[in-house]
């Protein structure tokens, strides 16, 4: 039996688990589906593949011109070839193929942009993979000229990560090696390619999209929930943890609340009053506090520090004021309180002005209870009629962090 099995040469595939379990050098034999190639050229073609289940990189497969024409997206091949590593990218080396039947298979992008700097990235090698949300921080040639391969450093969470246009994959005719090399740095982008690896990700890219910064105007006007691109200047921050801070920000025409920003604790050192940054995020209301969440930033050159400009409790029109830094004068203070009761917490100040109350707040991760705004809140009485600045928080309507008191 074994004899007749071997005459016939039945060869059986193996599923893609059992192929990255195969020991490295191990002969293999996958069934694949093209998904895209490089250039061909001396009777070889690097192919990238998939099936239902993962991806496949074959390098430098044995392939005549002729075949390379039918290696279209798409296309189902047996590939007989040796499992190997280079850099860490895991390959079929010395394949060969044949063309098999088989209805054709094209693999949609997966997001793996919550999976960037884990250890969890790799296992999802080779695949058609998009990441959104990156900030460019280089790009250079390979060789220093033009035509080569593309070298592109991306940014998020303050974590710096390689990625490619290969040249034989998209050349410089290529709307996307076009793209890329238009980019500048600062620049947001979402990026499709696959998740080739050389001693870390390094994505061989297939589309990049870029995002204009919004003004001010533009920010007040999207929609809640989506992308926005913002160039802001750090007026204060709340207290940095677990890699994460919350940022008072303006610029020359409107204010925007940064919450939990994603910021290394050396990074949140460097946002200090004044300093300019570019943020993307999504745009998100609580309570009728409109905010950005999930954003990261990336520093820029510039300053600007804003002035706390006159506001109206009773106005209308205040809420056009949210997040920015104003001042109220002639309040009368009702009420001062804990939150939860105990010194150390944020302090309550309600006060009255033209006969109705507003609720004021302390917020201790802005200034704590060693800070002079703390202090001379806490030993507010009520009668006491001050001035006070702050930033224009809301919750459910006006909710202002104060940053200053004085009595009058």
């Amino acid at each position: 039996m074994l004899g007749l099995v071997s005459c016939f040469n039945k060869v059986e595939p193996i599923t893609y688990d059992e192929y990255m379990a195969a020991e490295l050098e191990a002969e293999v034999v996958v069934d694949v589906y093209v998904q895209a190639t490089q250039s061909w050229w001396d009777n070889k073609i690097t192919v990238y593949a998939a099936d239902e289940d993962g991806a496949y990189f074959l390098y430098e497969m044995a392939c005549s011109e002729e075949d390379a024409a039918k290696l279209t997206k798409g296309t189902k091949i047996r590939v007989t070839g040796h499992k190997a590593e280079w850099a860490g990218e895991i390959e079929i080396v010395d394949a060969t193929f044949e063309f098999i039947d088989g209805d054709p298979y094209v693999a949609t992008a997966t997001d793996l942009t919550a999976l960037l700097g884990t250890d969890e990235l790799i296992s999802y090698q080779n695949q058609l993979a998009k990441f959104n949300g990156l900030f460019v921080k280089e790009i250079e040639y390979k060789g220093g000229e033009r035509g080569d391969d593309i070298y592109v450093t991306v940014t998020r969470n303050g974590v710096d990560y390689d990625f490619c246009v290969e040249r034989y994959l998209t050349g410089p005719e290529s709307d996307v090696y076009k793209a890329v090399e238009a980019l500048e740095v600062g620049d947001v982008i979402d990026v499709e390619g696959f998740l080739y690896w050389y001693e870390g990700v390094n994505t061989h890219i297939t589309a990049v999209t870029a995002y204009d910064v919004d003004s001010y105007a533009d920010y007040d006007a999207a929609a809640i929930d989506d992308r926005v691109v913002v160039d802001a200047y750090v007026q204060a921050t709340q207290s940095w943890w677990s890699n994460k801070i919350t940022v008072y920000a303006a610029d020359e025409n409107g204010a925007y609340f940064l919450y939990e920003m994603a910021c290394s604790e050396a990074d949140a050192a460097k946002l200090t009053k004044g300093a300019k940054i570019r943020v993307t995020g999504y745009k998100s209301e609580w309570s009728g506090e409109v905010e950005i969440v999930d954003c990261h930033f990336i520093a820029l050159d510039g300053t600007y520090v804003a002035e706390a400009t006159e506001a109206v409790l009773n106005d209308e029109n205040l809420i056009s004021k949210q997040n920015q830094l104003v001042f109220f004068n002639g309040l009368t203070v009702k009420s001062v309180s804990y939150k939860g009761g105990s010194r150390g917490d944020d302090v309550y100040l309600t006060v009255t002005y033209n006969g109705a109350d507003y609720d004021f707040c302390v917020e201790r991760y802005l200034t704590d209870p060693d800070t002079e705004v703390y202090q001379a809140v806490e030993a507010l009485e009520a009668g006491d009629v001050i001035d006070v600045e702050c930033f224009l928080y809301w919750y459910n309507g006006a909710n202002p962090h104060i940053t200053k008191v004085t009595v009058k």
